[in-house]
């Protein structure tokens, strides 16, 4: 933690400057806090006894704590911010908390989908909106899992896009026009914020008008093959399919590799996205519209959902 009530009952921010060594007490649960200041990991506060806190861990990295820190100077140069907010009607403390309506949670472990669906729900009853930022260990790669689909926002002139922290290169990297292919790969583009930037100005850049991006994904002309091998090995999801393609008089391995087209997909979710509340089945149906009229099938270019939805 790097938030604590001195002697004097003065609110510590160890983000700023660190203070003489006194005791110190946790803004949240009134107990006794320790200040370490070690060779290893930055300047932070630590509860003697955990027993009577709610509110805190003792297992933060060097990794979150530096976020955090960084954050914190980022946003203090040119908005009202926040470190480790308490928000006791909630029962949770925001990580930041930018001109008292953005929360911004930095994410370096992994969360339970509960856990997650919780803290949303509780900012969004509250008021809130709030932003994950994902910490080294759960950066986006080839695939999706199912904590980073839960952690997805959408716009329309963005599409599914993820937020990322870099601590080494002190950037907030935004990947974005997310779209995944019959394989389970997904495809997207990068843009990154240098810590010294405007940050809030960058979280605001999927809803700002913009030039409209897109990249070209060739198509994968051993498809079939990928799916002979998945259905020989019992994966469910070709199975499903499989058993949706004999309910309709055909195969899957009887068909055309443009069958499959167009072979890059709006991601899904079985169970509904965490943080994304607005309909998309206009952006589903006029994406799949668009390219049933394409006739050059071994290639295919992604745009963003304002392009499919003209």
């Amino acid at each position: 933690m790097l938030a604590a009530f001195d002697e004097e009952g003065k609110l510590v921010n160890l983000a700023e400057a660190v203070p003489r060594k006194q005791h110190f007490t946790c803004p949240a649960c009134g107990e006794a806090v320790r200040l370490r200041h070690g060779s290893v990991m930055r300047p932070h506060f630590a509860h003697i006894s955990l027993q009577n806190c709610r509110f805190y861990s003792e297992n933060e990295s060097a990794e979150h704590l530096g976020l955090k820190a960084e954050l914190y100077k980022s946003f203090s140069a040119f908005s009202l911010v926040e470190v480790e907010k308490l928000l006791p009607e909630l029962g949770q403390i925001a990580d930041l908390m930018v001109n008292e309506k953005l929360a911004l949670e930095v994410q370096c472990s992994r969360l339970s989908k509960e856990r997650l669906h919780e803290r949303t729900q509780a900012y969004l009853e509250h008021g809130c909106q709030v932003r994950w930022l994902l910490g080294e260990k759960l950066w986006l790669d080839r695939t999706l899992t199912s904590l980073q689909r839960d952690l997805l926002y959408f716009s329309a002139n963005m599409g599914f896009h993820l937020w990322e922290l870099d601590l080494d290169r002190r950037c907030l990297r935004l990947k974005y026009l997310i779209y995944e292919d019959w394989h389970g790969h997904v495809h997207y583009l990068v843009k990154e914020c240098p810590f010294d930037d405007n940050l809030l100005t960058f979280l605001r850049l999927p809803f700002i008008k913009q030039k409209m991006a897109s990249y070209y994904v060739k198509m994968d002309q051993q498809l079939l093959t990928y799916i002979q091998r998945q259905l020989a090995g019992r994966n469910p999801h070709w199975l499903k399919r499989q058993e949706a393609a004999y309910l309709k008089g055909t195969n899957l391995l009887s068909l055309d590799v443009a069958a499959f087209y167009p072979q890059v997909r709006p991601l899904e979710s079985e169970t509904g996205f965490c943080q994304i509340t607005q309909d998309l089945s206009n952006f589903y149906t006029a994406f799949f519209q668009y390219y049933r009229s394409q006739e050059n099938k071994s290639i295919q270019r992604l745009y963003p959902p304002a392009f499919y939805e003209k």
